[in-house]
C-alpha cells in the first residue's frame, strides 16, 4: 500500500520523463492505452496506478519496470542488488546541462562504485 507522498513522487516521475520524451499527455495514453484523465491524474498523484499500467507506463517512457515500480512504492532493493537510487537516477536523467550519452556514462560510472562498494562491504562481512 502506498501513501500520498508515494503517489505525488510517482506522478512527478511519470511526468518528467514524459516530458524529457517531448510527449503530451494525449500521446502518452495513446502509447499505454490509457485515457488522456487517467495519465492526468496519475501525474498529479490522484491515482495509484496498477501493475499492468505501470508496466505499460515504462515501456511507453523507455525506463526500467523495477525503477517504475520502486518509485510506486512496490518493490524494495534488494540487499546486494546493485540499483541507482530513483532520486540519483531523476537528477541525472533531468539536468539539461547534460548529453545523453554523459548521463548514462554518469550512470554507469556511479552503478559501478556502488557495485564495487557493496563487493567491499559483503567482502568484510563475510
Amino acid at each position: 500500500m502506498t501513501d500520498n507522498h508515494t503517489d505525488d513522487r510517482l506522478g512527478s516521475f511519470i511526468k518528467i520523463q514524459r516530458r524529457l520524451r517531448a510527449l503530451s499527455q494525449r500521446e502518452l495514453a495513446k502509447l499505454t492505452d490509457l485515457s488522456d484523465p487517467y495519465v492526468s491524474q496519475i501525474e498529479r498523484g490522484l491515482h495509484q496506478p496498477s501493475i499492468r499500467v505501470l508496466k505499460s507506463l515504462a515501456k511507453a517512457l523507455n525506463v526500467q519496470v523495477e525503477t517504475m515500480l520502486s518509485y510506486a512504492g512496490l518493490l524494495e532493493a534488494r540487499i546486494g542488488e546493485t540499483t541507482v537510487a530513483p532520486d540519483s537516477e531523476v537528477a541525472i536523467r533531468t539536468d539539461t546541462r547534460l548529453t545523453d550519452g554523459q548521463k548514462d556514462a554518469l550512470l554507469s560510472v556511479y552503478r559501478s562504485y556502488i557495485t564495487a562498494n557493496e563487493a567491499t562491504t559483503s567482502g568484510a562481512t563475510s
